[in-house]
Order: structure tokens, then C-alpha cells, then sequence
């Protein structure tokens, strides 16, 4: 039977060449593959221990600080994520409402820094992805909240946002505490302008930091300030709650000069005169001082006591029409109707102050005070010159450009 059965399959071979060969097929292809597999140049084992390389863990392992759910991280230098046995290839900090944190993965792909603060008393969640030597990925997922802060500060600004203000307009932050950081309050702090320009930060004291640029602003200028202080520590314990964005826009340029030997006023808009104004400036016990200054506020009438500027009872205006301050000692631009029309242009006699020819109440609207306030924006500068004084501190008042450039930078 045996011998029949092996003549019968190879006369089916001959005389039928489909199905038959189709049987005999796969044992040939399998004896051929067990030959192959077990070649000298077959993978066998290698190939199954590549896969399997191919296939383990990744070597690469992710740290995150602050540990997983921790509370009351500290808003700077506590965030921190690093890779050991690998690159990291992704990172991304956001808070609950997707506002990302910016930062940077080393060259060396071993850590990554946040490039600004945190947030105080704000969930983040951490997601973070490293890459070993073999392109084999693994991922951390961390969340923490920063701490809430038990003592605060915010500043006040000048300008207000939406201004439209003279070329001599800084912007003036002074905070509700003093700071003790302000390399950490000043990054948080960016103001831009457009048409781009640079712009340099001055510290006045613990608690006031002024910006401007080297010479007035351009007319026409867009300026943008963006406080970021939300988070940020201005001194031990005490943190910023602040974070806000304002623009305002340069307006035209004018520049008034006063020549307080001769006694005029002369505004000139554009680089082009304007006006030309008789005044009266500081007598000379109460000289007014020299420089540069800038109109900080407008009051269409003010009260003037000479006891809030060491003045003692010299005096007490309740109606003082038409005042535009230019320093914070109690320096203005102001109608004056109680001295008599010819003291202007003529006889210096006021407490420091320049004077300008007005009526009581400020209702005569052809008066030169009334002209130049209504003439006049917050920003706009008033410079004065041959004056038996000294020059005004750049402190006192928004008046920082009687300070050299390299002086303002340092």
C-alpha cells in the first residue's frame, strides 16, 4: 500500500499541474523557511532581540519639582523639570484655563527653566516627554498650586490706558510697597512701542520705576504696557496680584519754554511757534526751578495752600483756575487773576509757579491761561531756563529727561 500510494501521487502530479502542486507547496515553503531562519544569515534570535529592544521601556526617565499635587509652590524658582538618560522633546506648563508658561529645554536637552514667573494661588499642570538613545519615548504628567499669598502689592500707572498724551509722557508705576526685588518686579514689567523704539526702566526710591526712551517719544506713537506681576515676590512674603495690558498714543509734539530772565512763555507745536505768552515766574526768594518738566495733571480749578509745600500760611487760593502741575513739590502752570495785568511779562512774583494772566473762575476763555490750558495735554513739556534756581530733580514730578541717557540706564 505504501508503494501505491507514492505512484499514485506522482502520476497525479504529472497529469493534473493545479491542486496537487498547491499541496506539495507548503511544505517546501516551510522547510525553506526553517533553512533560512536557521542560515548563518538569518535573524533568528538577533531579529527577535531587536524587536524586543525595540519594544522595552524606554530608558529615558522624566523629574518634575515640585512633586506631584504639591501646594503652595513658590511662584519663582520652584518649577524645574529634568531628564536623566535621555532629551527632553516636549514640554508644556499650563494653568486651568490654558495660559501656557513660556520656558526653554537646554541645548543638551537635560532640563527645562520657565522664562517667567508663576501665578499665585493657580493650578498648573505639567506635561513633559524624553527621548533615549534609541528614539524609545516616556512622558511624566504632574499638577501643582502655587502658593496664596499672604501679603500683596499692585502698582498705580501713569498714563491711563486709552490716553492720548504729549511727547514728554513716561510711564510711571509706583507700588503699594516698597520693593526689595526689583530685578523681579522689573522683568515682569515690558512696555513696547510702535513704531519700535528702546525703552529703558529707572528706579526712583523702593517704590516708583519710570519708563521712557532716550529722547521724546515720536508723534504718533502706539505704546503698550504689559504688567505682569501676578505672582512675582517685590520683597520676603510679599507677592504681586496684579496682571494687566494698556496702551495710549503719542499725540502731536509741543515743547513751551520758559525764559524766566525775559518773562515769556513760548509754545511751540511741531517744531513750529504757536504762541508766544507774558508770565510771571518765581520771585526771587521763591525762584523757580530750571529744567525739563512734564505736565503730570490738569485741574480746571485747584486749591493752592503754601502749608503743603513748606510755604507755612503765605498763602491759601481755594479757586486757582486753569493749573497744570509739573512737579510733585507743587510746581504748576497757572491762570493768576489776583496780580495785576501788567506783572506779566514784566515782574517775577509768584511762590515758584509761572503764572499766566486769568480772570476769577476762569471763565474768561480769551485769557493766555485759559488758551494754554485748553491747549495743553498730560505729557506735553514745559521747559525752563535762566532762572536763578537750580535744576528740578528728576523724582520730582514725571520729569526723568533732565537725566542723561546713560544716566537713566544706570
Amino acid at each position: 500500500m505504501r508503494t501505491h500510494r507514492v505512484r499514485e501521487t506522482t502520476a497525479a502530479v504529472r497529469g493534473r499541474r493545479g491542486a496537487p502542486a498547491r499541496r506539495l507547496g507548503a511544505p517546501l515553503v516551510l522547510a525553506a523557511l526553517l533553512l533560512t531562519a536557521c542560515g548563518p544569515g538569518g535573524g533568528g534570535a538577533g531579529a527577535a532581540s531587536d524587536a524586543g529592544a525595540r519594544n522595552a521601556a524606554s530608558r529615558a526617565v522624566v523629574t518634575v519639582a515640585p512633586k506631584d499635587g504639591s501646594t503652595a509652590v513658590a511662584t519663582s524658582d520652584a518649577l524645574r523639570i529634568t531628564a536623566s538618560d535621555g532629551r527632553l522633546t516636549t514640554v508644556t506648563v499650563e494653568d486651568d484655563r490654558g495660559n501656557g508658561i513660556e520656558g526653554r529645554i537646554a541645548a543638551d536637552g537635560g532640563s527645562w527653566l520657565p522664562l517667567t514667573h508663576l501665578a499665585a494661588a493657580t493650578r498648573y499642570r505639567v506635561h513633559a516627554v524624553a527621548e533615549d538613545d534609541r528614539g524609545r519615548v516616556s512622558a511624566k504628567d504632574t499638577s501643582f498650586t502655587t502658593l496664596v499669598p499672604r501679603d500683596t502689592f499692585i502698582a498705580h500707572h501713569t498714563p491711563e490706558g486709552g490716553a492720548v498724551v504729549g511727547v514728554g509722557m513716561p510711564v510711571s508705576l509706583v507700588f503699594t510697597q516698597g520693593i526689595t526685588e526689583p530685578e523681579a518686579v522689573e522683568r515682569a514689567v515690558t512696555v513696547t512701542a510702535d513704531p519700535p523704539v528702546e525703552i529703558a526702566g529707572h528706579w526712583f526710591g523702593d517704590n516708583r520705576l519710570d519708563f521712557r526712551p532716550e529722547r521724546y517719544w515720536r508723534p504718533g506713537t502706539e505704546v503698550t504696557v504689559r504688567i505682569g506681576l501676578d505672582g512675582v515676590q517685590g520683597r520676603p512674603g510679599v507677592h504681586g496680584t496684579q496682571s494687566k495690558t494698556f496702551s495710549f498714543t503719542v499725540g502731536r509734539a509741543q515743547v513751551s519754554t520758559v525764559d524766566a530772565a525775559v518773562k515769556t512763555m513760548e509754545v511751540r507745536r511741531d517744531g513750529r511757534p504757536l504762541r508766544t505768552l507774558a508770565v510771571t515766574a518765581g520771585a526771587p526768594a521763591t525762584t523757580t526751578y530750571n529744567g525739563v518738566m512734564v505736565i503730570g495733571e490738569k485741574h480746571r480749578v485747584t486749591r493752592m495752600n503754601g502749608a503743603t509745600v513748606g510755604f507755612g500760611g503765605e498763602y491759601d487760593i481755594k479757586d486757582v483756575p486753569h493749573a497744570l502741575r509739573l512737579s510733585a513739590s507743587g510746581t504748576f502752570v497757572h491762570g493768576d487773576y489776583w496780580s495785576s495785568p501788567g506783572t506779566f511779562g514784566t515782574t517775577n512774583v509768584s511762590h515758584g509757579s509761572v503764572g499766566l494772566r486769568d480772570v476769577r473762575g476762569g471763565g474768561d476763555r480769551t485769557s493766555p491761561a485759559a488758551w494754554f490750558y485748553e491747549n495743553s495735554l498730560l505729557g506735553d513739556v514745559v521747559v525752563v531756563k535762566n532762572s536763578q534756581d537750580g535744576v528740578i530733580a528728576p523724582e520730582n514730578g514725571l520729569n526723568g529727561w533732565n537725566m542723561t541717557w546713560a544716566e537713566w540706564k544706570r
